[in-house]
């Protein structure tokens, strides 16, 4: 790994004919995965976050942020392209957008972008889906700094030889908080080595842009112990909306299988959790939130000592949101408020105005693609076919707003087989509704509809699409612009 630090900055050194304007700013851009808004400058009491609360005080929270998909792969290659989901043409977690969005193997993607405009782009962790089809080596200037294998795979327990682990035979525990260095676990590996590329990265004219990206918080939930300790476990708090909301389609809801398929007892794998399991799992997700927040503390140091701090477009997010027992379920891949809702911090330490402030202003993680490169001054020769828009006047103006809703879908049941695929759930957020219509994958027609109003019902508890006709029609015709029905396409 140090070797390719080392060759990062000889070819950063070595490439001719670029000269850094004064006013072109490096980006660090950090993406977590599996992580919802359990965070401290959210306002979650329970998060010990303070790396992310310093990071907020210097730059802009987005309190409404949202993926076009909640699930690793089609959010990252959506957000990575600036294209939506249904025009890159990926929907599961396999599919490579080189090979299935038309033109894919011209597309320019955000790294790229960058690369293209001479920066020095380099990619440590997961940024790009983990699996070898879904990485990009043409993004970046070297090669990837990856790190193989599953999530499963970054377990103490998984990586002890089997005649000495003292846990039964599984895929690996869903919790582990051993007595471990940071660096037991790939995020201590991948913050070190990207404050160490921080800390060398001096003395050269060409900008960086320096993609990051952390495994944590997603399943197992696993973090040093000590991370484990800064919680008192009888006071994590309880899901608030711990059931199903009231009159929802089936279609809506899954079992959970993801975190069913760790080391839940098979005879266990479709009874409700007890309490107290509940609970210790939201421990072992604010833990993994906690260690990866020491990370971010770590890289942040790293831009300081390396002197980018005043010169660096800090941007955090995380590719979608998590379930952890609100509506009875637990991960991912839904279109409820808790999966499409996403962190997002920019910091640029050019616009003042907005550090340390919040703003209400839609936002879509497709809009990341013409921001930062507007933010960065390579804005001139963007792809047209970018479907995303560029906030940078809300990071100008945090009272500022270029949208009026946000939209993200998913397919129901997503884990499997295409083949079990029944029905594309299409959802739009608006300032006081969320409307999701359910369309059967064979012949488009509606199946279901769900309205939840965040005015009086924020944790999305009740569905009253049958209450509010006029509303529920007016959102329909809103998400027929965005995603066209198979009728009207043809």
């Amino acid at each position: 790994m140090r070797h390719l630090l080392l060759l990062s900055l000889l070819v950063a050194c070595s490439l001719p004919g670029f000269l850094r304007a004064a006013d072109t700013p490096n980006v660090l851009f950090i993406v977590a995965d599996d992580l919802n808004c359990a965070l401290g400058p959210y306002g979650d009491g329970a998060a010990v976050t303070p790396n992310l609360d310093r990071l907020a005080k210097r730059g802009l929270v987005f309190n409404r942020a949202y993926c076009q998909q909640a699930v690793c792969n089609p959010s990252r290659s959506s957000f990575l392209t600036g294209l939506r989901p249904n025009t890159v043409g990926v929907d599961d977690l396999r599919k490579s957008f080189r090979e299935s969005a038309v033109g894919g193997s011209t597309l320019i993607t955000l790294p790229q972008h960058f690369k293209n405009n001479g920066y020095f782009c380099q990619d440590i962790g997961k940024i790009f889906h983990n699996t070898g089809e879904t990485q990009d080596r043409r993004s970046w200037s070297i090669d990837e700094v990856l790190f193989k294998g599953t999530h499963a795979d970054d377990t103490v327990y998984k990586n002890t030889p089997e005649a000495l682990r003292k846990l039964p035979p599984m895929k690996s525990p869903v919790t582990e908080g051993l007595d471990v260095p940071d660096t037991a676990y790939r995020d201590g590996q991948i913050a070190n080595l990207a404050a160490a590329m921080l800390r060398d990265y001096q003395g050269t004219t060409q900008p960086f842009f320096l993609a990051v990206g952390f495994w944590r918080p997603h399943l197992p939930f696993v973090a040093p112990k000590k991370y484990w300790d800064l919680y008192d476990p009888d006071k994590i708090p309880l899901p608030v909306n711990p059931y199903p909301p009231e009159a929802v389609p089936e279609l809506a809801m899954h079992p959970s299988g993801e975190i069913r398929g760790y080391g839940v007892k098979k005879e266990n794998k479709n009874a409700d959790f007890t309490t107290e399991e509940v609970r210790h799992f939201r421990h072992g997700y604010y833990a993994s939130i906690s260690f990866m927040d020491a990370q971010i503390g770590e890289i942040l140091d790293g831009l300081e000592d390396g002197g980018h701090l005043d010169d660096t477009i800090v941007c955090f997010t995380s590719d979608h949101g998590f379930h952890i027992g609100e509506h009875s379920l637990w991960g991912k891949t839904s279109n409820f408020e808790l999966d499409a809702r996403v962190p997002l911090i920019i910091a640029d330490p050019r616009k003042t105005a907005g550090h340390g402030q919040e703003t209400n202003a839609f936002a879509e993680l497709v809009d990341l693609y013409p921001t930062l490169a507007t933010l960065s001054g390579i804005e001139g020769n963007l792809n047209k076919r970018l479907e995303g828009d560029d906030l940078s006047p809300v990071v100008e103006d945090p009272t500022a707003s270029v949208k009026d809703a946000a939209f993200s879908q998913h397919q129901h049941p997503f884990y499997g087989s295409e083949k079990n695929w029944k029905a594309w759930g299409y959802s739009i957020r608006t300032d006081r509704w969320r409307y999701t219509e359910w369309r059967a994958i064979d012949g488009g027609e509606i199946l279901a509809q769900e309205l939840y109003d965040h005015a009086s019902d924020p944790h999305e508890t009740i569905n009253v699409a049958a209450k509010h006709p006029p509303e529920v029609a007016t959102l329909a015709e809103k998400l027929e612009q965005q995603f066209p029905s198979v009728k009207n396409a043809e």
